[in-house]
Order: structure tokens, then C-alpha cells, then sequence
């Protein structure tokens, strides 16, 4: 059961230390900020000051209503996000090219058309997900852009097709900060890594889903004639699915914990208490400009960039070109689109099994590392093979499918060990930026003229994921480095308890309490 008293401020199961801050830090800049700390404070107004124990059997009971209510649909629409920006794999093989009139660079053109919409958006739309109401937000975009999506169906030309890329890019933009943003409140740091690598999985789901359904479509209006063009009816589908999971979205997912209809008045209470050992809070909804100076000078910040502009580079060519590296491998186009299938579920196991193990030894930047030298292999299988070689080649791609662990693993990182609500919201924004060059850059390295094996794009791939190994462990060390230093000052005789720190909007640099996740 679950007490009010004045003993245990956080959940037993979770092991942290007791809350304090430095003398100085506390008659200082925290004080300044007290009066705008975070929406949990609203939460706690009638207690009093007293603390709550959660017991283990209600932290559990809390966490079974909150998966089941959140998870499934979280990774669903993310599915379809990566699907949705991807049918354009499909469709390059099922009539689009030539129906649209696309010649020289102009799929590639329309591969990277999705990342500038997303990156001049990116910023914004990280912003309104601060100052709007966090749910109703995300099912706008998901309604926005599954509707986008259903308008390619009607295009019939080049331009056509640039805006709707555009767009699609501009309002799916949301999807990954949102679904960061709404991990990090709803869940402690040890619970984090595990469901950020659920959500993400569903990039897997999503591939193996669009290969059925695009293989099925090509076969069928093959045997039976169509009254549209198949490419179309794929646009229709993925679309109208989206629309559909928007509207649930809207009515199923709350801003917070505060207003979650499925939890009892006492539940959202104790929702926002167990999370109190993440010491982020649940929400501000001001813009601090002391967060964005501390972001922007973060040497956190830019190595997380680094990584996600160079590791989408590779993800840029490779998503937008699988079906056509495919059947670069000698296989059929329709071929191509069923054996991408297994590419899916091998991201599917590589970033559940990832997310588990990092958060069940805590390291998830270590185990993450692991997919990033699983692909690199693949990818040199691909390059190093000769043609005749198909499934060798093909289990090379494969291999390659592991790529997106660190990603993600970063990506819970940055809900995990970015404090501050104006921080954590600047630095997912850069981060999503640099994912958006690296997709802008991608398709470009395959040439036209490089086909069928792509050799150039391939190098260039082994060379951006071995410097992204590299990141990985200079973030890896930096992170270790500062918990030491932080463990030192948190030793020292002059710390004292701040009563309700962790509801103060703190950065995670400003509470030497905080200790990063590895």
C-alpha cells in the first residue's frame, strides 16, 4: 500500500542516494527559480511537506497500469512513423519513378525532402511540445501528418511530390522528441532505456509490416488489375492508418500525469511520486534561457549531435535505398520487398534486447555499441563479397539492421540524463537536428551512377559508423568522469537537504544529486 509520512521521499525498489544540495547552491540560484518549478509541485500542494512511501507491490501495480496504457499505442504510431517516411522505399519499386516523371537525382532529392521539413521544424516544434499540452500536441501532428501522407496518392509530378515530403517531415517531427519527452515523465531512469528501445523497436515492426503489406499489394493488383496505380494504394493505407491512430492518441494519451483519465485521483499522486528519484520533474512549461546557455555549452550536447549526424548518414542512404540495394544483390523487385522483411525483425531483437541488458547492467552505451559493430561487419560483408555472393551479400544487410541501437540508447540518455526542462527539451532539438542533416546527406552519397553496388556509399557508410564507435565511448568515459566528481562534492560536510530539490526545474549540472546513467 501507499503511505504519506515524513521518512521515505522516494519508492524502496529504486536505489538512490538522499536528497541534498550544497549550502551555496541552495541560498543562490535554486532559491531564484523556486517560484517556477516544475508542474509536480502541483501535485504535492495539500501534503504539507510530508513525504510518500510507495511500497514495491504498488510501484508495480503503478508501472503494469502505466505500460498498458501508454506502450502499446506509443509504439504502434512510432511503427507507422517509420513507415510512413519510408513508403517511399516501396513505391520507388512499384511504378512511382516512372508515373511521376522522376529522372537523374530526383528520387535521392526526394529521399532528403522529408529532412528538411523535419529539420526546419525541428526547433519549433520543440518548443510547442514545452508550451502546449504534451498529448493533445502529438495526436495534432499524427493526424496532420497521416493526412499528408494520403495526399501523395494524388501527385503527379515532381513539385507534387517535393511538398508532400516537405511537409510529412515538418509534422512528423514531433514524434521522437514527444515520445522522449513522455518517457522521461512517466518513467524512473532505470525503466527508461528498456521502453525507449520498445517504442523505437517498432522502426523494425514497421519494416516488416510495410514489406508484407507493399509485397501483397504488387501481387495482388499483378494477378488482378487495380482501379489505381498500386504505389497509391500503399500511400492510402499507411495514411488512413495514421489518421486513425491519431484520433485514438488524442483521446488515450494524457499531457501528464495529472490528468490521465485511466489513473484514480490517489494514483496520479503517486504516479508522479515515483518518478521523483529521476530528480526532472514531470514538466515546466517556461522557457528558461540560462537551460539553453548551459545546453549550447554542454560538451554532451554537441558529441550527442556528432553522433546523430554522422550515424544517419548511413541511415539516410540505407532506409530510403534498401529495396534497391536488394535487388542489387541479384535479387527480383518484388523479391526485394519480401526479403526486406527480415531486416525488420533483426532491428526488432537488437533494440529490445539492448534496451533490457543496458538497463539491466547499466550500461547502456556499452551494450549499445555492440549493434554499431554488428553493422559495420555487415557492411563490409556487403562491400568485400563478390556479386555472385547474393546471400552472403543479403546477410550482410541484415547484420546492418542492428545500426540503430545507439541511437536509441543516446536518445534514452538524453530523457535520462538531461535535466531541466528547457535543456532536456533544446538539447533532443539539436540532436534531432543533426539526425535530419545526416538524413539529408544519406541519399545523396548513392549516386545514379554508382548502381548497382553503391561501393562509394558503402565506404562511406563503415567510415561514419567507425567514428561514431569512437563517440560512443568519449560519452561513455565523460559520463563516468562526472559521476566520480559529483560523488566527491556530494561527500563534502557542507551539503544540506533541500527540501522538494528534484521539483525545482533544475539542470542536471546545476544538482550535484543527479547521477548520469551510463
Amino acid at each position: 500500500m501507499a503511505t504519506v509520512d515524513e521518512k521515505a521521499p522516494v519508492p524502496p525498489t529504486e536505489d538512490v542516494e538522499k536528497d541534498s544540495l550544497p549550502r551555496k547552491h541552495a541560498d543562490s540560484k535554486i532559491l531564484e527559480h523556486s517560484h517556477d518549478a516544475d508542474e509536480a509541485m502541483k501535485a504535492f500542494s495539500g501534503i504539507d511537506g510530508e513525504a510518500i512511501t510507495i511500497d514495491e507491490a504498488t510501484n508495480k501495480r503503478l508501472l503494469k497500469i502505466i505500460d498498458w496504457h501508454l506502450m502499446p499505442l506509443m509504439c504502434v504510431v512510432y511503427g507507422m512513423n517509420y513507415l510512413d517516411k519510408t513508403t517511399l522505399s516501396y513505391a520507388s519499386i512499384m511504378g512511382l519513378k516512372p508515373d511521376i516523371g522522376l529522372k537523374g537525382n530526383d528520387y535521392q532529392w526526394l529521399g532528403s525532402m522529408f529532412y528538411f521539413g523535419y529539420l526546419a521544424w525541428e526547433y519549433p516544434t520543440g518548443y510547442l511540445l514545452q508550451r502546449m499540452p504534451l498529448g493533445k500536441y502529438s495526436a495534432f501532428c499524427i493526424v496532420v501528418w497521416g493526412t499528408v501522407l494520403t495526399c501523395f496518392a494524388a501527385v503527379h509530378n515532381f513539385p507534387g511530390a517535393v511538398a508532400i515530403r516537405f511537409f510529412l517531415g515538418v509534422f512528423e517531427a514531433a514524434v521522437t522528441p514527444g515520445f522522449a519527452l513522455l518517457t522521461s515523465q512517466w518513467y524512473t531512469k532505470n525503466e527508461q532505456g528498456s521502453r525507449v528501445g520498445i517504442w523505437f523497436s517498432f522502426n523494425g515492426w514497421g519494416q516488416i509490416f510495410g514489406g508484407l503489406v507493399a509485397y501483397g499489394i504488387a501481387v495482388g493488383t499483378e494477378r488482378h488489375g487495380s482501379a489505381i496505380e498500386p504505389w497509391k494504394i500503399i500511400f492510402l493505407v499507411t495514411g488512413l492508418l495514421t489518421v486513425s491512430l491519431g484520433v485514438y492518441f488524442y483521446y488515450l494519451i494524457p499531457d501528464n500525469q495529472l490528468n490521465a483519465r485511466w489513473l484514480k485521483e490517489e494514483d496520479r499522486i503517486l504516479a508522479v511520486a515515483r518518478v521523483r528519484v529521476n530528480q526532472q520533474g514531470i514538466g515546466n512549461k517556461h522557457f528558461k534561457m540560462y537551460q539553453l546557455k548551459e545546453a549550447l555549452t554542454d560538451p554532451m550536447t554537441w558529441a550527442f549531435f556528432f553522433f546523430a549526424l554522422v550515424a544517419d548518414i548511413p541511415n539516410g542512404g540505407v532506409s530510403n535505398f534498401f529495396s534497391q540495394l536488394i535487388v542489387g544483390f541479384g535479387y527480383t523487385e518484388q523479391q526485394s520487398l519480401l526479403y526486406g522483411v527480415p531486416g525488420g525483425a533483426v532491428e526488432v531483437i537488437a533494440l529490445v534486447l539492448n534496451g533490457y541488458l543496458g538497463d539491466r547492467f547499466g550500461q547502456r552505451i556499452l551494450f549499445s555499441s555492440g549493434g554499431m559493430l554488428s553493422s559495420i561487419v555487415g557492411m563490409i560483408l556487403i562491400v568485400a563479397l563478390p556479386l555472385h555472393n547474393n546471400v552472403g551479400r543479403l546477410i550482410g544487410y541484415y547484420l546492418t539492421q542492428a545500426s540503430p541501437c545507439p541511437f536509441v540508447a543516446l536518445l534514452s540518455l538524453i530523457s535520462s540524463n538531461v535535466a531541466g526542462y528547457t535543456k532536456k527539451t533544446t538539447v533532443a532539438a539539436l540532436y534531432l537536428i543533426g539526425y535530419c542533416a545526416g538524413n539529408i546527406i544519406g541519399p545523396q552519397t548513392f549516386r545514379p551512377k554508382d548502381a548497382p553496388r553503391y561501393v562509394p556509399a558503402e565506404i562511406t557508410i563503415i567510415v561514419c559508423w567507425g567514428a561514431c564507435l569512437m563517440d560512443l565511448y568519449f560519452i561513455w568515459w565523460w559520463y563516468r568522469r562526472q559521476n566520480a566528481k559529483k560523488a566527491r562534492i556530494r561527500a563534502s560536510p557542507e551539503y544540506v537537504k533541500l527540501e522538494n530539490q528534484e521539483w525545482l526545474d533544475l539542470t542536471d549540472m546545476e544538482n550535484h544529486e543527479f547521477v548520469y546513467t551510463l
